[in-house]
Parts: C-alpha cells; sequence; structure tokens
C-alpha cells in the first residue's frame, strides 16, 4: 500500500457498502427492532440464527460468519501467546495510550462525544476490552467462540452510526469526511495495534518481531472482519508506521470533546483503582505512554508520580527477568496477568455483557442531547516524518 495525501483523501470519504446497505434496509423497513431482539443472546459462532430474523440480516451474518481465506492460523495462534504473555500490559497499553490517542483526532473526539453515552464511559470501555478479550481466546473463529458475532455486530454498529448521523444532518461529510470512514477506520487499527506496540516498547516490555508482527498480523485480520478495505491497509510494521504517522499529522490536536472524553477516562480508571493513593497513576501514565505535547493537549494534569512511572521498565524488567527463569513464575505472572485483566473488565461492565445492538436513535443513551519465544527484540520502526 502506497501511504500518500491523495489516497488517504479517498479513504476519508469510503463507509462499508455492505454493512450500509443492511443497515439501510433494517431502517428502511422498520425492522431493526426485531433485529435486536432476536440477536440479543446470538453471542456465539455456530449457534444457529433465530427464526424472524429479517432476510437482509440474515443475508449479511451468512456472509460475514467466516474470516477472510488469506488468514494463517499459525500466525493467529501466535499472536494470542503474545497476548497471553503481555495481557496486562496490553491492557495498559489499550486503556492509556490508544483509547487517548482516539480523542486526540478532534473529528473522532466529535463522534464519539455524538455517538456514546458521555455519561456512561465504562460502556465504551467496556465494549472495547471484551472485544479484544473475545478476540484472544483459543477458540475465537471456531464454533462456540464469541468474537465473530460481537465483530458483525460492531460492524453493524458503525453502519447505524453512519446512517444516524446523515439522516439526522449530525455531521459535516466536507468538513470531517465520512462518519467512521475507512481512513478512521485504519487510523483505529494503528492505534489498538501498532500504538500498542509502541507502548510496551516504552514500558520496556521485551518482545520478539516475531510476536509484535503477530499481534499486528491479528488486528489485520479484525480489520477485515469490520469491514476495512484490506487493499488500502498497511501489510508491515513498516508501512503502518508511515501510515500512522502520516494519520497523526494530518488530523491530531486538542479539542474540547478529546478534553472532556480524557478526564472520563482518568475519573473511570481512579474509581476502578482502589483507594486514592494510587489515583496519579492513571494520569502518569498516559502522560508517560503518548508524551507531554498530545498530554497537554487533552489536559492530562501533572502530578507527583510523572517520575515515578519512568522507572516502570526497570520494575518490569526484573518481573521479565524472573518470568524466564522460572516456569513457575512465568505461570504465576501469566494468571496474576490474566486475572488483572478479568477484574478490570468486570469492574468495567459491572458484570454485564455488551451487546454491540444498533441503537435505533441516537436518543439520550447516546450522548447526542447534549507466548512466542524471546529470540530477539522488537525495535519499532523508525518515524517517517519529522
Amino acid at each position: 500500500m502506497t501511504c500518500t495525501e491523495a489516497s488517504m483523501n479517498a479513504l476519508r470519504q469510503a463507509g462499508d457498502e455492505l454493512a450500509d446497505a443492511t443497515v439501510a434496509a433494517l431502517f428502511e423497513r422498520g425492522e431493526v427492532g426485531t433485529f435486536n431482539t432476536l440477536m440479543r443472546y446470538v453471542s456465539t459462532a455456530g449457534a444457529p440464527l433465530p427464526d424472524g430474523l429479517p432476510d437482509v440480516a440474515r443475508e449479511y451474518l451468512e456472509s460475514t460468519r467466516t474470516p477472510p481465506a488469506w488468514v494463517d492460523w499459525s500466525e493467529m495462534e501466535r499472536a494470542r501467546l503474545f497476548f497471553i504473555d503481555n495481557n496486562v500490559h496490553i491492557s495498559t497499553a489499550l486503556s492509556f495510550a490508544s483509547m487517548p490517542a482516539c480523542y486526540l483526532v478532534p473529528h473522532v473526539a466529535k463522534l464519539l462525544s455524538a455517538t456514546h453515552g458521555l455519561k456512561y464511559p465504562s460502556k465504551r470501555m467496556a465494549e472495547t476490552g471484551q472485544f479484544t478479550v473475545y478476540l484472544m481466546q483459543p477458540d475465537a473463529f471456531e464454533a462456540g467462540g464469541r468474537f465473530v458475532p460481537a465483530a458483525q455486530k460492531v460492524r453493524l454498529l458503525h453502519a447505524s452510526i453512519r446512517h444516524h448521523l446523515a439522516r439526522e444532518n449530525r455531521w459535516d461529510t466536507e468538513v470531517h469526511g465520512t462518519p467512521i470512514c475507512q481512513e478512521d477506520m485504519i487510523g483505529g487499527q494503528m492505534f489498538f495495534s501498532m500504538l500498542v506496540l509502541d507502548s510496551l516498547h516504552r514500558l520496556g516490555i521485551h518482545m520478539s518481531q516475531e510476536g509484535a508482527d503477530a499481534y499486528y498480523y491479528a488486528w489485520r485480520v479484525v480489520g477485515a472482519m469490520l469491514g476495512v478495505d484490506q487493499e488500502a491497509v498497511p501489510h508491515t510494521l513498516d508501512e503502518a508506521r508511515r501510515f500512522l504517522d502520516l494519520y497523526m499529522v494530518r488530523h491530531m490536536g486538542p479539542s474540547e470533546e478529546g478534553t472532556h472524553l480524557t478526564r472520563q477516562l482518568i475519573d473511570l480508571y481512579e474509581q476502578v483503582v482502589p483507594g486514592t493513593f494510587f489515583d496519579p497513576i492513571v494520569s502518569a501514565l498516559i502522560r508517560h505512554l503518548v508524551g507531554d505535547t498530545c498530554a497537554d493537549w487533552l489536559q492530562v494534569p501533572r502530578t507527583s508520580w510523572d517520575t515515578v512511572v519512568k522507572a516502570a521498565p526497570h520494575l518490569l524488567g526484573v518481573l521479565e527477568t524472573i518470568e524466564d527463569h522460572s516456569p513457575f513464575g512465568a505461570w504465576a505472572l501469566d494468571r496474576l496477568g490474566h486475572l488483572t485483566s478479568v477484574l478490570e473488565l468486570s469492574a468495567l461492565t459491572r458484570g454485564r455483557v455488551m451487546h454491540y445492538a444498533i441503537p435505533e436513535q441516537l436518543r439520550k443513551d447516546y450522548g447526542v442531547t447534549s507466548a512466542v519465544p524471546r529470540t530477539s527484540r522488537w525495535a519499532p520502526p523508525a518515524p517517517t516524518l519529522s
């Protein structure tokens, strides 16, 4: 893929033809409520589709129920092992680097503010966390796995947001492009893959090139399942670096919505962390992972923990040494990582399952009224823009 201003401008106007057509037909026929009701508890791959499902929805679900034919399953297994080995670090990067990065893109922050309940930020975070956990399960793409139905529903959710914003004239496509356009979907894919790897590197996590490649590859598969045009997607980490650099230079900056969303994120995790002594570590982690300039744009407060967090690579290095030299230590740390991720997700979801339903209208709920072997250490591709 050649990453140029012209190619990215074209991606700004493109949506997802299949999902957009499906959602438009469901709304035109007044069948969204029926679809949501019948699909609410269809949460595993291979489950029979319920009777009474609208034909257009059944056709969509049948055509999107399998992953791309080009998937390399051995690479996906390497990605899963990489996730198991680094799940706590990946969760940290997703929460304190990937999500703030979304808020650094003003039109993305504006869209998130317009389409998600601003009073319920835990729902937004829970949906992201649950989706990632589903992806990294051993049976993610097999009968009984939960990832494929979640991906199918998220794809329709994105299409419904495009549908509502266009119908209600709430989005300036001349200024901001198509809502959740191909460029932004690929940008999001970069935030949840390339930027996560960057953050792990910044934290001092020892990754092999094979592990980094596999993790990125898994998110290419995710992108395909979510309707991203694979002809436009970077295939390698070097290409991903070029795309991410250009995307951020084109779009990142301060915004009122980005500041508000970041404040919600900080408040949410300060509530999740027991007590108050460790509260400043949330802001310190964000500042450490996104850098001072971006943190200032998001108005992330400076704290006494800013210096302490910079010592994280040394502490994590000690833990990795224990993991490398002790089978029991490796097992214990993997279990701790798993339990930490599960407890964090449980705190965000309040024990509920996220169903990714199509919103029938952008009502108040949506805020409109307001492991691989460590054979060699991975080094991030060099920045491509000064």
